[in-house]
């Protein structure tokens, strides 16, 4: 699908902090992947950017956040685990979304890893309408919680790779689900899906469920299409 994509880096407003995003939109897209990653930055060649083009040759206008800035990676390297937190960031990105016209009316699919899965289960637990689908790559969806993981409702895909250590715990994370949940093996990998062709194939999967569940746009609330001028609450990097 061909669409000509504005991209715009901004600074969301997530409590006491300012996050980094990257958001590509276009009028025509068929919904928006919002694309979490647990470091600070690398917009452009992180593992995730690589997630946001795919997802954006799918068809989808793309949101890449931060949970985490600079500063707090620098200052604790294991505040990535701190799931509660996550959430609490995840949940300012979706509110900020909320609060932008030409956004609205998109039907919203969340693909996470690492930490960031456990955070967007509890995440997707407290939201009655924070987004409509989840795809994990691997991660921890442990760290959400038992509570968290049978309160899901939107659908869940999880693909882990078959040479995972914790894949046997991301299985029994997994299995707590009582929402619609899809389980996929993929071949070759571990946990960070470093392993030649195997981020790509994961990717590929994602598009292809997205495209699968999420529901088309609906009819929007207005005609804006700069979400930066839309809302105050966001500001240009």
């Amino acid at each position: 699908m061909s669409m000509k994509l504005r991209n715009i880096e901004l600074s969301l407003p997530a409590g006491p902090v300012w996050l980094g995003a990257l958001l590509a939109h276009a009028p025509d897209v068929r919904g928006l992947i919002i694309v979490t990653q647990t470091s600070a930055g690398r917009h452009e060649t992180s593992r995730e950017a690589y997630v946001t083009h795919q997802m954006q040759a799918a068809g989808f206008a793309t949101l890449l956040v931060d949970l985490l800035t600079v500063h707090e990676e620098a200052r604790d390297p294991d505040i990535r685990f701190n799931t509660p937190l996550l959430a609490t960031r995840l949940e300012s990105a979706l509110d900020w979304v909320d609060h932008q016209p030409p956004l609205d009316g998109l039907a919203r699919g969340l693909f996470c890893s690492g930490t960031g899965s456990g955070a967007a289960v509890r995440a997707a637990a407290r939201l009655e309408e924070g987004f409509d689908a989840l795809f994990c790559r691997g991660g921890r969806l442990d760290l959400a919680g038992a509570g968290p993981l049978g309160n899901v409702t939107v659908p869940v895909h999880v693909a882990v790779g078959r040479n995972d250590p914790g894949r046997d715990m991301v299985r029994r994370a997994f299995d707590l689900i009582r929402a619609s949940k899809h389980w996929q093996d993929v071949g070759g990998a571990d946990e960070s899906f470093s392993q030649p062709g195997t981020l790509e194939t994961v990717t590929t999967l994602a598009a292809k469920w997205f495209c699968e569940v999420l529901p088309p746009p609906r009819p929007a609330k207005a005609a804006d299409s700069n979400p930066t001028e839309a809302s105050p609450a966001s500001k240009p990097l």
